[in-house]
């Protein structure tokens, strides 16, 4: 397929890497000329702008980081509407709010663009072993169209429901994982006040109903105090505030969620929001006067 990607960082370079060697015409547009490189190098043509790489695609792929980057890229000047023909589906990767999702894709509509919200889960080395599980919103038959696609990327694709599911579906995600993260700090912390070895704790969770890849991954860094980002913590405080959001909006309430997302306040207000976040242990050690 003639394939375009935009958003070539930590989660879309090798994702857009994956296509190329399998054997799709690549094209590829990013904000900082160096990103570009290494696709550059393994054969793909790089545009000069997001509209070029529409013209070029009959699919194209974002994984952006903020709404407001995703409205530029799709509709702002030279933007990836004004290069689209009629027929062509636009899979956006990223984490974005439903609401955005379900606007984009009725505007893409009026000029015969299809549009799937397909926000995956797994991280990074989950992104380089194309182990991804990918959940995806709209319709059934254009995901079939682009399935081939997804397949090289994830080894998990879900149909969740209509234009804005997946994005809900990965809001849940976020929730679930987040909220873990949270809890394996609270239980760290409180063995380390209580002088009990936080390892040895961590052991026997390990070996028990508490046992999770959350726990092995996040509580192994806690103990290590290992904070170089793996998920910058500043972009799961931005997920938290799509889930907040959509809590306001639904009148859904989520209390876990949002005693969470005030200990992601406090990280990033520490400045802190580079690091992975199971520093989230920091800022309990913080409040209780601790390094």
């Amino acid at each position: 397929m003639q394939v375009g990607f935009i958003g070539l960082g930590v989660m879309g370079r090798p994702m857009a890497l994956h296509l190329l060697r399998a054997g799709h015409r690549l094209a590829v547009w990013a904000r900082r000329p160096e990103a570009v490189e290494p696709l550059r190098a393994a054969g793909a043509e790089v545009c000069a702008t997001a509209a070029a790489v529409a013209r070029q695609s009959t699919v194209t792929f974002t994984v952006l980081t903020a709404d407001a980057d995703l409205e530029q890229v799709v509709l702002g000047s030279s933007g990836l509407l004004s290069g689209w023909a009629a027929g062509s589906v636009l899979v956006d990767m990223g984490t974005m709010s439903p609401a955005l999702t379900c606007r984009l894709a009725q505007e893409l509509a009026q000029s015969g663009v299809d549009m799937l919200d397909a926000p995956v889960s797994g991280g990074e080395q989950g992104a380089i072993d194309a182990t991804l599980a990918i959940m995806v919103g709209g319709q059934a038959a254009v995901l079939e169209r682009v399935r081939p696609l997804l397949a090289r990327l994830g080894k998990t694709i879900v149909h969740i429901g209509d234009h804005g599911a997946g994005q809900v579906a990965k809001a849940c995600n976020q929730l679930i994982m987040v909220g873990a993260i949270q809890a394996i700090a609270e239980a760290l912390h409180l063995s380390r006040a209580a002088g009990v070895d936080p390892r040895q704790v961590r052991q026997a969770l390990s070996g028990g109903s508490a046992a999770s890849r959350v726990l092995e991954l996040m509580g192994r860094r806690m103990i290590d105090r290992d904070f170089a980002a793996g998920v910058e913590a500043r972009l799961h405080h931005k997920d938290f505030r799509i889930i907040g959001d959509e809590a306001y909006r639904l009148a859904a309430p989520l209390p876990v969620s949002a005693q969470v997302a005030q200990q992601l306040n406090a990280l990033v207000a520490k400045g802190w929001g580079g690091c992975d976040t199971s520093a989230l242990l920091r800022v309990l050690e913080s409040v209780a006067g601790e390094r």
